[in-house]
């Protein structure tokens, strides 16, 4: 209990970022593998807003790896957003510089 008491706002933040992006990223992989192997998908709402929340460069990543979602425009430009969404909130808070 004390180690959660003594992480700061800043720490918090980027346990959630890591956090996010690594689940984010893990969807996109999982749902590469049923889309080859016919198994029920993840629903593309969930993708996308996994990489409005934050997970966007996990998100990214994926896409580029697996090669999954990459002629969807929808899925770059969640993406991208969760990532400048990401900066700006860094730069607000002075975490950035």
């Amino acid at each position: 209990m004390q180690f959660v008491e003594s992480l700061s706002n800043k720490n918090i933040f980027i346990i959630y970022l890591v956090l996010i992006n690594v689940i984010n990223f893990i969807f996109y992989g999982i749902d590469k593998f049923k889309s080859k192997h016919g198994f029920w998908r993840i629903k593309e709402r969930t993708l996308l807003l996994m990489g409005l929340v934050g997970g966007g460069l996990g998100g990214y990543i994926a896409m580029i790896l697996f090669r999954h979602k990459t002629l969807k425009t929808k899925f770059y430009i969640a993406n991208f957003v969760g990532i400048f969404i990401i900066i700006y909130i860094l730069y607000k808070n002075r975490w950035l510089i």
